[in-house]
């Protein structure tokens, strides 16, 4: 006779417990990486808090205004030398256009913030599956912005020593930038390297033209960043390298995302549920699984109950294989 292999109530509360685990798979970084639907609350404060510490960062740099003039002068011979520099005529032209550069000064200061936060509000309500992963791109560029921001100080155009660039917020007495006018005082003037209006614009470009289903939708998100780089230029706030820089930064903000999440954000299912029946059971008992079985509707009760029968089932098998 062979031998008898008896399992102990121990050993077998173990094993079901590592089956358990294996086929939920949500070990506390698992959970982090896993698509969810996002907290509306937690969005909010979230997004002040971010922005609240960019902008204490941002101001917190030394105003190196001597080395970031001195850079300044190099990005433009580097323009020079390779042909591009052409921002003092687009500057000049503009200005010229006395409706137009007031429309750009106020484009500058408020589109800048208004189109990204409607493009987080968008993703949030229709892609709540994609919404972290695009998120965190946007986080991420941000923060590596603020690393640029520190090891290079860059003036901007319209601040160079004899560069004859125009200052439009000046010169028309527009509220357009926070580093013109009155305002000077509350922003780095000399935080230009890299350009988060083109970080950010690119980001929303992107966003949109990847997800919407409205063609001229998406043609307008791809227009949204073509026409920021203008308004860059010509307000003097840019040189054309420091929306390059911008890019950049977005490149490695999807490259973070695309490490955490193993996909890129736009191939990321669209929506995802909103509560995973078995962790509302594990999570809150007797109750949990009332509750689970009331969201679901008759199909998620009856299918509930066939789980919860075999469940019992499977127990009596085990205990009556236990001596």
């Amino acid at each position: 006779m062979g031998e008898t292999t008896v399992t102990k109530p121990e050993g077998l509360e173990a094993a079901l417990q590592e089956t358990v685990a294996a086929d939920t798979g949500q070990g506390p970084l698992r959970r982090l990486r896993t698509p969810h639907r996002p907290r509306f609350w937690f969005e909010i404060l979230l997004i002040a808090v971010s922005y609240w510490t960019y902008s204490l960062v941002r101001n917190a740099v030394p105003e190196q205004k001597a080395e970031a003039l001195r850079n300044a002068d190099w990005i433009w011979r580097a323009e020079h030398h390779v042909g591009i520099a052409v921002e003092e005529s687009v500057n000049h032209a503009v200005n010229s256009v006395h409706w137009l550069i007031v429309g750009m000064n106020y484009y500058y200061a408020t589109l800048h913030f208004i189109v990204t936060l409607g493009v987080l509000v968008w993703l949030y309500r229709r892609h709540p599956g994609r919404y972290a992963a695009t998120r965190l791109v946007l986080f991420a560029t941000t923060a590596v912005a603020l690393a640029g921001y520190y090891l290079y100080p860059l003036a901007p155009p319209r601040l160079m020593n004899g560069g004859g660039f125009i200052d439009t917020v000046m010169v028309h007495q527009t509220w357009g930038s926070m580093a013109s006018g009155d305002l000077k005082h509350m922003s780095n003037q000399y935080a230009a390297m890299p350009s988060m209006h083109i970080g950010w614009s690119v980001w929303c470009g992107l966003t949109i033209f990847a997800l919407a289903r409205v063609p001229w939708v998406r043609v307008l998100g791809l227009l949204y960043p073509a026409l920021t780089l203008v308004v860059i230029v010509a307000t003097a706030n840019h040189f054309w390298l420091d929306a390059v820089g911008g890019v950049l930064c977005l490149a490695f903000g999807f490259t973070i995302a695309r490490l955490w999440y193993g996909r890129q954000p736009y191939a990321l299912p669209r929506t995802v549920p909103a509560r995973r029946q078995g962790a509302a059971r594990e999570e809150d008992g007797p109750r949990g699984r009332d509750a689970a079985r009331e969201e679901d509707g008759p199909r998620g009760r009856d299918a509930a109950r066939q789980e919860d029968g075999s469940g019992a089932r499977n127990g009596r098998r085990q205990r009556s294989a236990v001596p």
